[in-house]
């Protein structure tokens, strides 16, 4: 076996190792990132443990796709994941805090309006298909989710190691790096449009791009994914932490009141 290989080797063993001790995403349930299992209705299969739930849904809610947002494309490319709101869907069901609704993502809500347009207006279909109107249900509330730092680098995973052990191994090793996503969700009451919930959530994975391009062009192409990879599980794992820290902030929830009533000018007078 040649230099190459081997340092491929030892290098792929190694990073897996420092990947646990440096903050690396830590897979959670049964899938492969911060989400998993399944949900039907109010009630949750192998749903991550740390997920927070309500006893009481709280109302109907819309989910933001974000593929209109600015930080949609780059954070896309960089990962290499397609959507982020399926996942959030799931959590969100997962803790029986809000019902989902279709609304909020254009894409699904065309298609699930063609298909009821077409079962309605087209005759092809059978009597008592209830396909009339007045059924949809109208969401409650608006969940905005937002990439405000996305693989932003946080040091060196293993520079004294790498250091330690010297040549091309020890350099390999050295340029490992944690990478650090934080993120925020926003929600808010439709019919007032208020914003009633905001958290910010934050969570490290292991970036072995750097690694692994020391090892020359073939070694990193084919790493393509399992580089890039890590850094999308975090922006996931983030978003987890800041729909539990707006579950918990919601079960004490009090509405602000404003003396003299909401939108009659506030309490903040100015001068004649």
């Amino acid at each position: 076996m040649d230099n190459k290989n081997l340092y491929f080797l030892i290098g792929m063993l190694l990073a897996s190792l420092l990947a646990g001790c440096a903050g690396g995403v830590v897979t959670q349930g049964s899938g492969s990132t911060a989400v998993g299992g399944a949900a039907g209705g109010s009630t949750s299969v192998d749903a991550a443990n740390n997920l927070e739930r309500c006893t009481e849904t709280l109302g109907t809610l819309a989910v933001d796709d974000g593929t209109s947002s600015d930080w949609y494309g780059d954070f896309s490319n960089t990962t290499g994941v397609t959507n982020i709101e399926p996942l959030l869907r799931l959590a969100v069901q997962q803790s029986n805090c809000f019902v989902i609704t279709s609304i909020g993502n254009e894409r699904l809500e065309g298609k699930m309006s063609r298909i009821t347009n077409t079962q309605r207006y087209s005759g092809e279909f059978r009597a008592g298909s209830k396909q009339h109107r007045g059924q949809r249900v109208a969401a409650d509330y608006f969940l905005e989710p937002k990439i405000i730092i996305n693989n932003d680098a946080v040091g060196g995973v293993a520079g004294g190691i790498g250091g330690a052990i010297g040549g091309s191994v020890g350099a390999l090793l050295g340029s490992v790096q944690a990478r650090n996503s934080v993120v925020t969700l926003s929600l808010f009451d439709i019919r007032s449009q208020v914003q009633i919930s905001a958290s910010e959530g934050s969570s490290t994975a292991t970036n072995f791009g750097a690694a692994f391009g020391l090892l020359g062009v073939g070694g990193a192409g084919g790493l393509g994914g399992f580089s890039r990879t890590p850094e999308g599980k975090a922006t996931v794992a983030a978003f987890v932490d800041a729909y539990n820290g707006m579950v918990r902030a919601l079960r004490n929830y009090k509405a602000q009141t404003v003396r003299g009533g909401l939108g009659t000018g506030g309490t903040l007078r100015v001068g004649d």
